[in-house]
């Protein structure tokens, strides 16, 4: 197989193997314009297999929100075919209508305009809660 490099753009890394269509969903990157490259399965020698994700144009895309998928993702900016950056993203203090709130009694669920914001309870266990009913994020 082969994947061009990319000129200007991030390769999104180091995801764990089977999540890489989820973040791809995430990101809503079947809405660009531009090539993406989705590499399922990639060896690894460090994780024994992984996911990569390459999208040939540069985003504002708040990538700590990724974390919370998989904490082990790294994010590198091309540009002129160099990577200029290197970023492990970071779990978010908050995270906003990415998940939704299971719990059919809360406002969420009633309320179909509120956002759906999740607070980090827990750093350690990767634990957020529901702003508005406490309910745990799964």
């Amino acid at each position: 197989m082969n994947i061009d490099s990319i000129r200007n753009g991030i390769v999104i890394d180091h995801i764990r193997a089977g999540r890489g269509m989820e973040i791809y969903r995430l990101l809503n990157l079947e809405q660009l314009d531009c090539s993406v490259a989705l590499i399922k399965n990639a060896p690894s020698q460090k994780m024994g297999r992984k996911d990569i994700i390459k999208i040939d144009q540069n985003l504002e895309i708040d990538f700590d929100a990724l974390a919370y998928f998989d904490p082990d993702i790294t994010v590198n900016v091309i540009r002129e075919g160099k990577l200029v950056e290197k970023r492990r993203p970071e779990l978010p203090e908050r995270i906003t209508n990415i998940i939704r709130c299971k719990n059919p009694r809360c406002i969420t669920t009633t309320e179909q305009e509120l956002d759906n914001i999740f607070v980090l309870a827990d750093r350690e266990k990767r634990v957020y809660r529901c702003l508005y009913c406490e309910g745990k994020a799964n």
